[in-house]
């Protein structure tokens, strides 16, 4: 592969935001309280504002995954994915009114603690060991990707940038706690968006403007946004990007443990509310420049595709190739690229690192010891076996990320782990929060099922390749680019013999497993109920079952439920027994 080269400006600046990123952590650990607490040391101290958490949010998944994935998505198949943006506008007043007012009224360290409480250990138990298996997964894909693109830009072995980058988050994630990761997750994110803005800027220099790049990517077919085919096993509609996209969203910003251990370290309710709501314009911004960057890119390779003319292998490594061809003669700005792409990776390892080390210690660790030494583990002595856990996971992650590589495009593999995990979670959640009848036997029945049906078609094969649209090579001066396009293309014939739940794109692997879960777990409830083989005694008030303890559920059928009771409570006192128990009783509220 060709490379160029990267200066020492590019490497002073990779290196000083490295630096930087590692002082956070040094300045956290010896001011404020030194994260001698657990509370500090996971929660902040539930003292953080809206500005730094809101950032954080878009920072802790929408990282280096979009960067990579998002612009070479739009660069293989056009404009279609930015149709996800109407979902996360959909899902947000959902995950703010729904499912955060339930965690914060709680205040609970794990969020799998509120499944303790609804349905009983082992469902807790349960959710919490997919989400560790979830997080684990995504850490080595979060890391694998910047190091891909520092191969591709400087040459450097990919084995040494995954050290390099995985050694530097794991030391300030287990010096500063969860306020040296938001802190950072700041900074780290204008550094995203420089990134992206640099590609733009220099290949709308190149292009004499952006709408040169528009009109290119309306000529070569690039700009599509009414794709309505109701085909499930067309890649990109939207049909499968809104409703998928919702539920994965859902799953991420309204129940997923690294994202409300942010939103709970907010001072107050509306506060934490109002960080959700900013991270939709910040988000969607990162998402449409993303999308641009990618027409951007294609601009400039309109008629040469690199990937057919040999110069790279894999079409995640178009992006950082890109800067390698034309931000060389800008001292510095290959290394702000490159950093931009470290930035986005440290953000996400380090959220995963933090939330990881908290269901660890809460899930795990705690409940052990109270076994073994029958009392509970306090607080002071918590906050060292925690950060132990957290380096162990950094650790774990650079580990993992070398067998990143073997899980295909880096977009679509991420999407795929959070979608066939994501799904039956925020089922199990779904039920809990919005339902009384269900129990945890028919709940755990349903979550595994859904998880299991999941997993099977979302990693389950063999599938049909992808096919993007078609890439031109007039222009590419290289004698062995038709052995190289024909040998990337293969046959134009299609493969009849695919199983058609292998052929499904991979936005439904989610919702079908919230789905299975969900209608699973909730009839299975009913049934066990009715033949005594379960009970929801757990979110009574009294052993009589006639008070709910509306805090296990979403306020709004909470306060619906609340105003049934008091309506019941002022009727005649001849009625009022047999009509409260009717009210009272699992099958009422729904």
């Amino acid at each position: 592969m060709s490379l160029g080269t990267f200066d020492v400006w590019d490497a002073l600046v990779l290196a000083s935001i490295l630096i930087i990123s590692a002082l956070i952590g040094l300045y956290y650990r010896y001011t404020g309280g030194k994260q001698k607490t657990t509370k500090e040391y996971l929660m902040a101290d539930q003292s953080m504002t809206t500005f730094p958490v809101s950032f954080s949010l878009m920072a802790s998944f929408m990282s280096a995954i979009t960067l990579m994935g998002v612009s070479t998505e739009s660069y293989q198949f056009g404009t279609i994915f930015g149709v996800i943006n109407i979902s996360y506008l959909l899902s947000t007043p959902i995950a703010a009114y729904i499912f955060l007012p339930v965690f914060y009224r709680m205040r609970t360290t794990s969020v799998y603690e509120y499944l303790e409480r609804r349905f009983g250990y082992a469902t807790r138990l349960a959710a919490s060991v997919a989400f560790t298996m979830q997080m684990i997964l995504y850490m080595g894909i979060a890391l694998y990707a910047p190091a891909l693109a520092l191969q591709a830009v400087t040459g450097i072995p990919k084995g040494m940038a995954i050290l390099v980058l995985g050694l530097v988050c794991t030391f300030y994630s287990t010096l500063g706690g969860l306020k040296a990761v938001l802190i950072t997750d700041v900074f780290q994110s204008f550094l995203m968006f420089a990134a992206i803005f640099a590609v733009i800027a220099v290949s709308a220099i190149k292009a004499g403007g952006l709408g040169t790049i528009w009109e290119v990517a309306r000529e070569r077919e690039r700009l599509e946004f009414f794709e309505f085919s109701v085909d499930p096993t067309v890649r990109h509609t939207w049909w499968n990007l809104i409703i998928g996209g919702m539920v994965t969203y859902l799953s991420l910003y309204g129940v997923n443990q690294t994202q409300v251990q942010r939103l709970l370290s907010v001072h107050n309710l509306k506060s934490s509310q109002s960080a959700l709501w900013w991270n939709l314009p910040i988000l969607g911004l990162l998402s449409f420049s993303t999308i641009f960057s990618g027409l951007a890119i294609f601009y400039y390779y309109r008629d040469c595709d690199p990937m057919l003319n040999g110069r790279i292998t894999s079409r995640d490594q178009v992006m950082p190739l890109f800067a390698l061809d034309t931000m060389g003669q800008y001292p510095g700005l290959c290394g702000l690229f490159v950093s931009g792409i470290f930035s986005a990776s440290l953000s996400t390892i380090s959220s995963a690192v933090t939330s990881l080390s908290a269901v660890t210690l809460e899930d795990y660790v705690k409940p052990v010891y109270r076994i073994i030494f029958k009392r509970t583990l306090i607080d002071s002595k918590s906050t060292l076996p925690t950060k132990i856990i957290a380096c162990i996971y950094g650790l774990l992650c650079i580990v993992l990320a070398f067998g990143a590589g073997s899980l295909g495009g880096v977009l679509q593999a991420s999407l795929t782990i959070f979608g066939v995990v994501g799904g039956p979670l925020l089922g199990v959640f779904t039920l809990g929060v919005c339902t009384v009848r269900s129990n945890q036997r028919g709940v755990l029945i349903g979550f595994l099922l859904g998880l299991g049906f999941a997993f099977w078609i979302g990693f389950g094969g063999p599938k049909p390749k992808l096919t993007p649209l078609p890439f031109n090579t007039e222009g590419c001066e290289l004698r062995n680019v038709t052995q190289v396009a024909n040998a990337l293309q293969g046959s134009d014939e299609e493969e009849p013999h695919y199983f058609w739940l292998y052929r499904l794109s991979y936005l439904w692997y989610c919702v079908l497993g919230f789905l299975v879960t969900t209608l699973v777990g909730y009839c299975g409830s009913i049934a066990l109920a009715r033949y005594n083989c379960a009970d929801n005694s757990q979110i009574y008030l009294d052993k009589h079952k006639k008070h709910l303890d509306y805090d296990l559920f979403a306020p709004i059928l909470s306060r619906r439920w609340r105003r049934q009771q008091q309506k019941v409570q002022l009727e005649p006192t001849s009625f009022h027994d047999e009509s409260l128990t009717k009210l009272t009783q699992p099958a009422a509220p729904l």
